[in-house]
C-alpha cells in the first residue's frame, strides 16, 4: 500500500474517533443539563405545608381561629405546635422541625440566637400583651404619692421595661443615655417620690396587688389571672417588646413566607386582632399608637 493511502486511512480513523468523542461529550453535556434543569426544579417548586410553632395561649389562638384558615384558603396546609417553654421553639426552628415560630420578642431572639449560633432572623411583629401599670391600693395615677410602693418583675429584661415606664410617668429619672433595654436600679438618675420598688416574680405580682399601691404587671400574666389589659392605668410606649415571628435565614425569600407575613398583616386579621385582643400592643407597621411612642 502506498504511504499517501495508509496516511488517508489514519486521518480518516481520526475523525471518526474524534466525531465519536464529541458525540458523547455533547450526551453527557445534555444529561447534565437535564439534572441540573431537574435540580432547579425542585428548588423553585412551591412549599405548600407549613409548620408554625408557638406557646399555647394567645399567639395559639390566632393560628387557629384565623391564621390557618387565609393560608389554607390559599392552597397551604397548616400544621401548629405549640409550647410551655421559651427555649424549644428557636432549637425546633433551628433544626427544621418548624418552619416559623411566633413566641417573641427581638431582643430575646437576639439574645438567644447569639448564644446558640443560630441563623434565624426576624420577620413580623404580631399583636402582643404589654406590660402595664396596674391599680393596687390605689386606683388612679393622680394618686401617686412621695414613698408609695410600686411592684415590678425581677427578672433583668422586664425590670428594665418598668424602669422605662416610671421614667416615662414622671416618677423616677434614668440616667442619659441609659439602654433602655438594660436598665437597671444604679440607672436611676433621681427618685423623687421615694418610691419603694418591690421586685417580684413575674407571676406573682397580679396576687400581690394588694400589698402595694401600684403593680407593673407583665401582660400574659394580667390575663392569664382574669385582669383585662384595659384595666392598665398606664401601657409601655416602646414597640420594642412587640413580639416577632421568626424563620431561619435560608428562608427569607421564599414565598410561603410572604403569604403568612400577608395574612398576619391583612385587613381581616386586624380587625379579629381588635375584637379578640382589646388592650393588646399591635404591630407598629399597623401605625397604631405611633403617638405615645415618640412621646
Amino acid at each position: 500500500m502506498k504511504v499517501a493511502e495508509i496516511r488517508k486511512q489514519i486521518f480518516a480513523a481520526a475523525a471518526i474517533a474524534g466525531i465519536s468523542g464529541l458525540a458523547l461529550v455533547g450526551c453527557n453535556n445534555s444529561a447534565n443539563q437535564d439534572a441540573a434543569n431537574a435540580d432547579a426544579g425542585a428548588a423553585t417548586e412551591e412549599k405548600k405545608t407549613i409548620v408554625i410553632g408557638t406557646t399555647e395561649g394567645d399567639f395559639a389562638d390566632m393560628v387557629r381561629d384565623q391564621v390557618k384558615g387565609e393560608l389554607e384558603a390559599q392552597g397551604y396546609t397548616v400544621k401548629l405546635t405549640t409550647f410551655t417553654d421559651y427555649v424549644r421553639p428557636n432549637l425546633a426552628l433551628a433544626e427544621g422541625d418548624l418552619d416559623i415560630n411566633i413566641f417573641q420578642h427581638k431582643p430575646y431572639l437576639d439574645t438567644f440566637k447569639a448564644e446558640n449560633n443560630l441563623d434565624l432572623v426576624e420577620v413580623f411583629q404580631v399583636p402582643t400583651a404589654p406590660l402595664g401599670v396596674y391599680s393596687g391600693k390605689k386606683k388612679s395615677l393622680e394618686e401617686a404619692y412621695d414613698g408609695m410602693k410600686v411592684s415590678a418583675p425581677n427578672d433583668p429584661s422586664n425590670f428594665a421595661r418598668a424602669l422605662v415606664m416610671m421614667d416615662d410617668l414622671g416618677w423616677i429619672t434614668l440616667k442619659d443615655n441609659v439602654d433602655p433595654l438594660t436598665a437597671s436600679k444604679s440607672d436611676i438618675a433621681t427618685n423623687p417620690k421615694n418610691i419603694d420598688i418591690i421586685e417580684l416574680e413575674a407571676a406573682q405580682l397580679p396576687r400581690a396587688r394588694d400589698d402595694v399601691d401600684f403593680a407593673i404587671i407583665n401582660g400574659n400574666y394580667a390575663t392569664d389571672s382574669g385582669i383585662k389589659l384595659t384595666e392598665a392605668l398606664f401601657q409601655e410606649a416602646s414597640f420594642a417588646y412587640v413580639n416577632w415571628s421568626a424563620i431561619k435565614a435560608s428562608d427569607k425569600d421564599a414565598k410561603w413566607v410572604k403569604d403568612v407575613t400577608d395574612a398576619y398583616n391583612s385587613e381581616s386579621f386586624k380587625a379579629y386582632a381588635h375584637e379578640s385582643f382589646p388592650g393588646y400592643k399591635y404591630p407598629k407597621i399597623w401605625g397604631e399608637g405611633q403617638e405615645a411612642e415618640a412621646k
